[in-house]
């Protein structure tokens, strides 16, 4: 049996958001959230590493071809880029835009558009918020 391979490929998208919960106070959202409570929001170049998982094809060499990755990521990456996340998407109207939330809404809508493809599988996914902050989400 061959042994499956892992590639990743760095995507990147600018996107606002704000950290609130309108069942709290002021008070208890700023006291939780700090400065990301501004209602005018605030934005990260975020960079989002997606990494797949498959057998080599023995006539490609590949295990997916990178244009058919970065066309399904990018159709997602698309939906969240230069977009104020809170008021632009539809899953963040009563979820948290957090940077661990943001990943698992990736990984989830990347994994549904990579499954057709059932010879690779979505493996991981790193998104950074800057430099010194990400999420990673995996499937165990």
């Amino acid at each position: 049996m061959r042994p499956k391979v892992t590639i990743s490929k760095k995507f990147e998208f600018s996107a606002s958001h704000r950290y609130w919960r309108d069942d709290w106070t002021e008070e208890k959202n700023n006291a939780a959230f700090g400065l990301c409570v501004s209602p005018y929001g605030h934005g990260h170049n975020y960079d989002l590493h997606v990494t797949v998982s498959g057998h080599i094809h023995p006539q490609t060499g590949m295990i997916i071809n990178l244009s058919k990755l970065k066309e399904i990521v990018n159709e997602i990456v698309d939906q969240f880029d230069h977009k104020y996340l809170n008021l632009d998407t539809p899953w963040f109207k009563e979820v948290i835009p957090t940077t661990e939330n943001i990943a698992v809404v990736l990984f989830d809508l990347i994994d549904e558009k990579l499954k057709p493809l059932s010879d690779i599988f979505l493996k991981h996914i790193r998104l950074y918020e800057r430099s010194d902050l990400y999420a990673d989400v995996w499937k165990d």
